[in-house]
């Protein structure tokens, strides 16, 4: 199923495309790579179309601190055992690399997923899982506002410069990605490794999610240097 033009499923559309053969409808909010932000009513619906197909909604919830929007409504708010929350801290505590996560089932499906578990991931590293227990104990909700402070400011520098290079640009509701569109330069590996060699800034090549994506680049706001970076696309598309 398609997403619209802010990347969220319609679940109109989750609806008219499922089957009994739907085994499950996935979704990530905030989204990655469009920013985009599932609210209340959104979620009901999908779960709603899951439970009239016997399906479960997967639902990664892994950038939930990071909702700009205020809208964030995570699966977790609905009552149903039609839905799974996946979501974990390397994002949250800026860990990347400690992939510790956790996921809620429905009583009833707990069993199932132990044993597939099994199959493929035994256990996380246990260094990671003390340095999260540590965090969680010793990090207050001023954290996370912090953080979110700290991205709407490189957003809008972000995209402030984007608007000088005359490029088309996402703005995210959440997450910290920024996807870009510059004319006639579409969003492959090799214009990638061109932007990092000929201007120094690294992104991620928008066809990596997919055809609809194909035109854009993917530029994640997790550096200090956001401020340069966007100096130096204004100054490489002008």
């Amino acid at each position: 199923v398609a997403t619209d033009d802010e990347g969220r499923l319609d679940p109109a559309d989750v609806r008219a495309a499922a089957s009994e053969e739907t085994a499950a409808i996935v979704v990530n909010t905030p989204n990655n790579p469009t920013g985009a932000v599932y609210p209340a009513e959104t979620m009901r619906d999908l779960v709603g179309v899951a439970e009239e197909y016997d399906a479960i909604l997967i639902s990664d919830e892994v950038y939930d601190h990071y909702d700009l929007s205020g809208r964030f409504a995570s699966a977790l708010e609905i009552d149903s055992a039609n839905r799974i929350v996946t979501n974990g801290f390397s994002k949250s505590m800026a860990i990347t690399g400690a992939r510790v996560g956790y996921a809620i089932f429905p009583p009833a499906l707990v069993a199932d997923a132990k044993s597939r578990h099994m199959l493929v991931n035994v256990a996380t590293t246990r260094p990671g899982q003390y340095a999260v227990l540590n965090a969680l104990r010793e990090t207050g909700p001023d954290y996370y506002e912090r953080n979110r402070d700290l991205l709407r400011e490189r957003v809008d520098t972000f995209t402030d410069a984007l608007d000088a290079a005359g490029a088309e640009y996402t703005r995210p509701s959440g997450s910290f990605y920024v996807m870009a569109r510059f004319d006639g330069y579409p969003g492959t590996l090799t214009n990638v490794e061109r932007l990092i060699d000929e201007a120094g800034v690294a992104g991620m090549p928008g066809d990596a999610f997919g055809d609809s994506r194909s035109e854009w680049l993917r530029f994640a706001l997790v550096t200090p240097r956001v401020a340069e970076a966007a100096e130096r696309l204004a100054a490489y598309f002008d």
